[in-house]
């Protein structure tokens, strides 16, 4: 069965876990809405590559920008933004916009973006084949089984002509879109955190960038499909709760995302698994 959002409480991990803090630690507090009794920013994200963008921040731009940063980490995709309606966050940093709309939109929530951080491009990963021309008829593809990520897994199949989707199929697009499949392959929808462990057992995987860097692949190198940055949707983005926007801490942490250092960080680490963009 098909599990969206609206219907999962265990988010896109195949184990709940709770949230670990680091960077500045797990102080406790009242004051802010981030349950600091100072000034503190608190961010939730994904370890890779927002932790490691934010970490990067935290250490070498924040204290000149007169900001104080603390980094919460996840590793699911619902806990983030539970955390953030709720209070115990200020900010996270992890989702595009249509994962965004669809949260709101099931959750009932109200969280808005910010500013465009970076592009982390889905790919597909095989340890069978090295060029997707080689899939072979009948092969097994494994997507992401949450609503916006399993849309933007078969788009990036569409795109490359593997298949062919309804007109009219947007990002929550799903195997029953499909309309033409010339090579009659097999569609299995697994927890976007277990497909880089469930490689072995298929012919291909089309995995999240988080993922598939947890797991020790390299999207620039290792991934045989890649998303292209040109017009695309799915930038990570800083999302507040709505009325926070102009939050002075977080305006700061919006200005130094996009900044060029945070550009050249992210070029000469990612080296093309993870692109900043132009404009927020």
């Amino acid at each position: 069965m098909r599990k969206s959002i609206a219907i999962t409480a265990a988010g896109l991990a195949v184990t709940v876990f709770g949230l670990t803090a680091c960077g500045s630690g797990s102080d406790s507090g009242s004051g802010k809405s981030g349950g600091k009794a100072d000034d503190t920013l608190v961010v939730g994200a994904t370890a890779v590559p927002a932790g490691e963008v934010l970490t990067y921040i935290k250490d070498d731009l924040a204290a000149k920008a007169g900001l104080k940063l603390e980094i919460r980490e996840f590793t699911d995709y619902v806990l983030p933004n539970t955390a953030l309606q709720e209070g115990s966050l200020d900010a996270n940093l992890y989702q595009n916009q249509p994962f965004l709309d669809e949260f709101n939109k099931s959750k009932n929530t109200d969280l808005v973006s910010v500013v465009k951080a970076y592009l982390p491009p889905m790919g597909v990963y095989s340890k069978k084949i090295k060029d997707i021309a080689k899939l072979a008829d009948g092969a097994t593809v494994a997507v992401p089984n949450e609503t916006t990520n399993e849309g933007r897994a078969l788009k990036l199949l569409a795109a490359k002509g593997l298949i062919t989707l309804k007109k009219g199929a947007g990002t929550d697009a799903s195997p029953a879109d499909i309309s033409s499949n010339p090579k009659h392959l097999k569609f299995k929808e697994l927890d976007p955190a277990q497909l880089p462990r469930s490689l072995d057992d298929l012919d291909v995987a089309v995995i999240n960038n988080n993922y598939a860097q947890d797991a020790g692949l390299s999207p620039a190198k290792d991934a045989i499909l890649l998303e292209s940055a040109e017009d695309n949707p799915y930038a990570n983005l800083l999302a507040v709760k709505r009325g926070n926007e102009d939050d002075p801490r977080v305006e700061k942490l919006a200005k130094l995302l996009v900044s060029s250092d945070v550009k050249k960080f992210i070029a000469e680490k990612y080296k093309g698994s993870v692109l900043p963009v132009t404009s927020g």
